[in-house]
């Protein structure tokens, strides 16, 4: 098997997020680090409780964290970021996430908290129309402002193909994510919805291995066994080159990043939302993270990745590389997680 394949190694884990299309996405480096890390900047939002609303980073580079009182902005302040206050706490923007779960779970659909416009964004391709719409527009009218509603142009999917190509027995196209380990056991992660409906994979012809265990719908990430053993851990660039990863991490919104895939090689863009919720007409996954990185048919299970940090496998979205679009991504830390395995 040839060695220009997308392969990821461990760090220190942390939590991530974001899909819709199943591609692969691509990034640009790393941005400047802000003065708090966004890993610390997360926990002490998480320790706010409803007196936080998320945070993200601006076009500084500095970490925001969004407050709605000034006696959380000063431990903000204190902690090395900045605070931005707002009018809704993290459990008012859950109660709307609720009613769109309730009311809204429409194929086509996807929605996230934006933490800059304090305000849970629901986007709807150019299937959702007439009734289903206006189902939409209900559920957000019942939040009282806490939802938004933003059309996206094409049609929000999963699609079997995608870093470095990988071909199921049955046909199936999808890309390689990163390759892990457990001890002496090598592995390599994809799209769920790509191992949800292959048992064997192969590259070139060669056997790769079998499918070892999926999660889709819900999630979007799968394993595969490699009959062969190691195989190195980098991502390929699509123009001679390599990026070799040593860790996996959280995405934070604002965060530059890269995706490879099969179908439209390295292509990068920012993150643009965090545990988002989007609606294929498979089912639906949770917890996604969402790029305005673009990404194609045959992209699906790629990697997307921040300088030498891997953050997570393409799962879908809508457009293409000619006029862009989004797409969002299974988190990585999630996959490594369950399957007890590490980048390397």
């Amino acid at each position: 098997m040839r060695p220009t394949r997308f392969v990821f190694r461990r760090a220190a884990a942390v939590a991530a997020a974001g899909t819709l299309v199943v591609g692969a996405l691509i990034g640009s480096p790393a941005q400047a680090a802000p003065d708090a890390s966004p890993e610390a900047a997360a926990d002490l939002a998480e320790q706010l409780g409803d007196r936080a609303a998320g945070i993200y980073a601006d076009d500084s580079g500095k970490v925001v964290v969004a407050v709605t009182d000034s006696a959380a902005a000063r431990q903000v302040t204190r902690a090395g970021a900045t605070p931005r206050m707002v009018k809704r706490g993290a459990a008012e923007l859950k109660r709307a996430t609720a009613e769109l779960e309730r009311s809204a779970k429409i194929p086509g659909t996807a929605w996230w908290v934006d933490p800059e416009t304090n305000q849970v964004v629901v986007s709807v391709d150019s299937t959702v129309t007439g009734t289903k719409l206006a189902r939409v527009k209900a559920a957000a009218a019942r939040t009282g402002g806490a939802v938004r509603i933003e059309p996206e142009a094409g049609v929000l999917s999963t699609q079997i193909t995608g870093g470095e190509r990988i071909t199921g027995a049955s046909g199936g196209v999808c890309s390689l994510g990163f390759n892990v380990r457990s001890g002496s056991n090598y592995y390599f992660l994809t799209a769920g919805h790509c191992t949800d409906v292959v048992s064997s994979w192969y590259d070139n012809g060669s056997l790769l291995g079998p499918t070892a265990g999926s999660s889709f719908p819900g999630d979007d990430y799968g394993i595969v066994r490699l009959n062969n053993g190691y195989e190195p851990g980098y991502v390929y660039l699509y123009n001679g080159g390599y990026q070799d990863i040593t860790t996996a991490g959280n995405a934070f919104v604002g965060q530059s990043v890269r995706r490879s895939g099969q179908t439209t090689g390295l292509h990068s863009g920012s993150v643009t939302g965090l545990n988002a919720t989007v609606n294929y007409a498979e089912g639906t996954v949770y917890g996604l993270i969402r790029t305005n990185v673009c990404a194609e048919r045959g992209d699906s299970g790629g990697s997307l990745f921040s300088g030498s940090t891997a953050l997570g496998l393409t799962s879908g979205g809508n457009g293409n590389c000619t006029f862009g679009g989004t797409t969002y991504f299974q988190p990585v830390i999630e996959a490594l997680n369950r399957y007890g395995v590490d980048v390397y």
